[in-house]
């Protein structure tokens, strides 16, 4: 721009870049691929540069990827009107979640940001829960069932022929909620295969299959012989 100082000489104004757009915040699942949009105006000689601001991580200085992350890659578009810069996360993890800072390096640094949700399916943790297993009849029998996910998943348990819980005598119900299934003073009518089924919104759901056999009590026989 050309404008006419006090003296009445031309000078040439400089125009300071501006972003012309907010960052989007996205959510994306873990290993899927996502883009982050940076759309700058008047760039001049400035430069770009992508960070993640919960880790402190600065990852890409204008046309250059600082982060040692093979995962990230940096692009812009040179035909934009306002030219756009574009963080590439590719198999994104759940440690990528967070808040990215796009920063044009001014005298006073201007920034903006967008916020990276990842998301994760349920999975069922094997070595933290319960396995098939045998108890007496008349005990007491605890089941547990971990799930990891993000968010973070609900549990909920019912039996594989879909007949109710016997909780404990005075309480039968179709489905149980929580982590934890315990079954107060177990009876043979309540042998058989409990599911435990992790859900969080996030497709697939996943369950456990754990079979529950009772050692059942057997009263001795008593063998009368009458003699005559």
């Amino acid at each position: 721009m050309i404008s006419l100082n006090f003296h009445g000489c031309a000078q040439v104004v400089v125009e300071e870049p501006e972003f012309t757009e907010v960052i989007e915040n996205v959510t994306v699942p873990a290993g899927r691929n996502v883009k982050l949009a940076c759309s700058v105006k008047n760039l001049g000689s400035y430069k770009v540069a992508w960070m993640h601001f919960e880790q402190s991580a600065i990852l890409t200085v204008h046309n250059h990827v600082i982060t040692r992350n093979p995962r990230i890659s940096v692009t812009h578009d040179k035909h934009d009107k306002h030219r756009t810069w574009f963080l590439h996360i590719s198999n994104v993890q759940e440690e990528d979640k967070g808040r990215y800072m796009c920063q044009i390096n001014t005298v006073t640094a201007k920034t903006q940001f967008g916020y990276l949700h990842v998301v994760v399916p349920p999975n069922i943790d094997d070595s933290l829960s319960s396995s098939d297993v045998i108890v007496r009849e008349g005990s007491n029998v605890t089941l547990r069932c971990k799930a990891t996910g993000s968010p973070t998943p609900t549990v909920k348990w019912k039996r594989d022929d879909n007949s109710k819980i016997a909780i404990n005598k005075s309480l039968s119900v179709l489905d149980w909620d929580g982590d934890t299934l315990e079954v107060s003073k177990i009876s043979r009518l309540d042998m058989g295969a409990y599911l435990c089924i992790a859900s969080n919104g996030v497709p697939p759901s996943i369950s456990k299959r754990i079979k529950v056999s009772v050692d059942c009590k057997y009263k001795p026989s008593h063998l009368f012989l009458t003699l005559f």
